[in-house]
């Protein structure tokens, strides 16, 4: 039977030979393997045609302000146990992890974003734990003090799941972080800002340049 689709590379060795490691913008203490117009990402896919840009392929806005906020004030994550949600290439987890943290966990659902966070962890000098899950349903994870959530409210069904998920975890005693440029489905009348920063951002409608991208806490 012919198998449809192309074989699909190593996703690690494919990374390390098509994204060249770069400082990101506005965060200079963080490399990343980050896309470039000739990576070919959609190899990783096994298709002949590129999809969607993928997540962990590039430093999205609010990954950028949350890593920036936890770099300037690293007592936010100073002894305490950080999981990353949507981690994408792990710069959040990068960052908590170069702010002092005890231990970090970056958790995606893609495993070629597990295979970049490995990477991304190791050329920055830091030990994180990259799991590939999906945990919105499960119950609250017990092994953390702070949950930091970048990017993940740019899809209807998928904010209100995640909304859901940070309820319980608030619930159970876990600070809650989340890092967007205001996005249309971020829930802005449940939240509180914490902070802004101006960061780059690879959003269809503004193609690497800076934004105005917020921290928030989610209210009581």
């Amino acid at each position: 039977m012919k198998r449809s689709g192309m074989p699909r590379p190593d996703p690690a060795a494919f990374i390390r030979a098509n994204l060249p490691i770069s400082r990101v913008p506005s965060i200079p203490e963080i490399l990343l393997h980050t896309a470039g117009p000739a990576s070919g990402l959609w190899r990783l896919a096994g298709r002949r045609q590129a999809d969607a840009p993928p997540y962990w392929a590039y430093p999205w806005a609010g990954g950028a302000v949350l890593a920036r906020h936890l770099l300037d004030r690293p007592e936010i994550v100073t002894g305490r146990r950080v999981l990353d949600l949507g981690a994408g290439s792990g710069l959040v987890a990068i960052a908590a992890a170069k702010a002092g943290a005890a231990t970090v966990m970056a958790v995606d659902v893609d495993a070629n974003a597990i295979a970049a966070i490995s990477l991304n962890a190791t050329i920055n000098d830091v030990t994180i734990s990259a799991v590939a899950a999906d945990i919105l349903d499960a119950p609250p994870p017990e092994a953390a003090d702070l949950l930091v959530v970048g990017d993940l409210f740019y899809d209807p069904s998928l904010a209100l799941q995640v909304m859901t998920f940070l309820r319980r975890c608030q619930a159970s005693g876990i600070e809650v972080l989340i890092g967007d440029p205001e996005r249309a489905y971020l829930p802005l009348g449940d939240l509180s800002r914490v902070a802004t920063h101006a960061v780059a951002d690879f959003g269809a409608s503004t193609g690497g340049k800076a934004v105005q991208a917020g921290v928030f806490s989610l209210r009581q």
